[in-house]
């Protein structure tokens, strides 16, 4: 009896803790019973929020999903603007779960990757249509806001009716999701879809916001880039080299003509001084000597006579009663007076 008890006491325990799950923070959860999301009176899936719940054991499963805003990060891609010019974007998208119940059946029980396959296929063929609307400046610019704002809305409520330039592409992405859409057991309770099946909606995903992290030229165009302006660079730098050597060469003139004016001023000025000068000098030795013009006449014969005697090489022949020797001839005592 008392094993039997025991016993009791054992499968109760397991069936209530059977019938016991806890929700995780940052999580919520869905019961599937027999493979199918359970849904309330209103034909909407039940969602748990975290904490512990009760479920029936053995029948209902609970799966936990993520609820929390997810980033998808995106591997730079090639794509091509308006002006047909090829530009390498780096981008990422923000995303979370809005409808659980269609999320776990859309992505085959809540694979987290199978849902950012499905993103990237729509992001990057939304991102390519709206970039070849626009050319770079524009990109680049405030545009890229409104470009993003496109693309997230896009994304979020399916693609606008109007035609784009990939149209044909976009139709293909367009039907991918609305195969995984497929699988979406859209009536479960008579309950009638009305969301655009092309999408995130529909895969019970919210877009929460869309950026693009970088924007660079692909290699081969940035490197032709840089070489024409490495060559813009270069042609200034020549002009303004040639400009400067002429502006050099227009000081150097104007030095060289001012030095040349003001030599030739200063020989000027020292020849009207030194002839100045020399008629001063003139003047001074005519007014002495013309007060004693005996005098002058020796002195101007001692130079001669310094000048001629002083020189070994030369030779004179010359007859003692020359004028030349007459102030030799002279008695001491007349050259005295």
């Amino acid at each position: 009896m008392r094993n039997f008890l025991v016993l009791v006491v054992v499968v109760v325990l397991f069936v209530l803790c059977s019938s016991l799950f806890i929700v995780q923070e940052g999580q919520r959860g869905i019961i599937l019973r027999f493979g199918k999301v359970l849904r309330d009176i209103d034909s909407k899936p039940l969602v748990y929020n975290p904490g512990l719940h009760i479920k029936v054991p053995f029948i209902e499963t609970v799966k936990n999903l993520d609820a929390r805003i997810q980033t998808m990060e995106n591997q730079a891609d090639r794509f091509v603007t308006m002006e047909k010019k090829d530009l390498i974007v780096d981008s990422y998208v923000k995303w979370r779960i809005s409808d659980f119940s269609r999320y776990y059946l859309a992505t085959g029980g809540g694979d987290v990757s199978q849902a950012e396959v499905l993103i990237k296929r729509k992001f990057s063929d939304r991102l390519r249509s709206e970039l070849g609307r626009l050319d770079v400046q524009g990109i680049v610019t405030d545009s890229r806001n409104r470009l993003m704002n496109d693309v997230r809305d896009s994304l979020n409520y399916g693609t606008p009716g109007h035609v784009y330039n990939n149209s044909q592409q976009l139709a293909i992405v367009d039907n991918v999701i609305s195969s995984a859409v497929s699988h979406i057991e859209l009536e479960p309770y008579n309950c009638t879809f009305v969301t655009n099946p092309n999408s995130m909606a529909a895969l019970g995903i919210e877009i929460v916001d869309v950026r693009i992290k970088q924007i660079n030229l692909p290699t081969e165009v940035s490197d032709a880039i840089y070489q024409r302006m490495r060559a813009e660079r270069e042609a200034v730098a020549r002009r303004h080299r040639s400009q400067g050597q002429e502006a050099a060469e227009k000081l150097r003139a104007t030095a060289d003509y001012e030095v040349t004016r003001t030599l030739a001023e200063a020989e000027r000025q020292s020849l009207i001084i030194r002839g100045e000068a020399d008629s001063e000098t003139a003047k001074l030795y005519a007014d002495a000597f013309n007060e004693d013009p005996l005098f002058y006449s020796f002195v101007r014969s001692l130079t001669a006579y310094e000048k001629s005697f002083n020189n070994n090489n030369n030779m004179m022949i010359l007859s003692q009663n020359s004028d030349f020797f007459r102030f030799m001839n002279l008695p001491k005592k007349d050259i005295v007076k």
